[in-house]
């Protein structure tokens, strides 16, 4: 697979830059990582991601994507709610990069394209905090207030901090590190079956934009359990 361009050599205004954007991104991961491990939910270390069986490597970009969809009894276990039940197909995305430079994934875009052409995009907190709420509720279009105007809050805290911890975050990727966290799809009214694919584009090294990555999603998670 070829890159998407060329970068061009840098000069000495560049190479400045590129310390301190090297130098941000480090003290943006740290502050993630922290962040992340005061949260309760704290699931598997991911592996590299061209050791999971779907996955798409960039050999010439040294990046590889992967994902891990939480498509069994088994996987939903390292979670406190069963998000299937709610109408949610959780998927881990694992990014692995492998290169000298730093992935930057501010205009990360992603998309999971069903075998109907559908396109999902990931749910946010405030779209899965809705549906936990009111669970019998599809989502629709228009204003919608994120949290109830009632006293009572009707999810406790360790809820909201699991699928808050468990997002993905669109942090800097440093030189040879992997990053990982979940996305969380809708598809009470979309059905996922055989024949879907996600589609990641948009990660930056540097000014240089990587090819898309499109990884076929081979399974359905039709044997996951609805009921809650």
């Amino acid at each position: 697979m070829e890159s998407a361009g060329l970068c061009k050599p840098a000069g000495p205004v560049a190479i400045i830059e590129d310390v301190r954007s090297l130098k941000t991104a480090a003290l943006v991961a740290l502050v993630a990582t922290l962040l992340y491990a005061e949260k309760h939910f704290n699931p598997p270390p991911a592996g590299n991601a061209n050791s999971y069986a779907l996955h798409e490597t960039h050999a010439d970009e040294k990046v590889s994507v992967a994902l891990d969809p939480v498509d069994t009894p088994e996987k939903a276990k390292i979670f406190g709610v069963n998000y299937r039940g709610y109408g949610f197909y959780p998927v881990r995305l694992i990014i692995t990069n492998d290169s000298d430079n730093t992935l930057m994934l501010q205009n990360l875009k992603i998309e999971l394209i069903t075998a109907r052409r559908e396109k999902l995009q990931p749910a946010t907190d405030a779209d899965i905090y809705r549906r936990l709420v009111k669970p019998n509720k599809a989502s629709h279009p228009g204003p919608k207030l994120p949290f109830p105007t009632g006293k009572k809050e009707p999810l406790s805290k360790e809820v909201r901090e699991e699928y808050e911890s468990a997002q993905f975050l669109t942090v800097p990727v440093t030189p040879h590190a992997t990053h990982s966290g979940y996305l969380f799809f809708d598809v009470m009214d979309t059905p996922i079956e055989a024949g879907a694919h996600l589609q990641v584009s948009g990660i930056k090294a540097g000014a240089q934009e990587l090819f898309y990555f499109d990884i076929p999603m081979d399974r359905s998670p039709s044997d996951m359990p609805l009921q809650k």
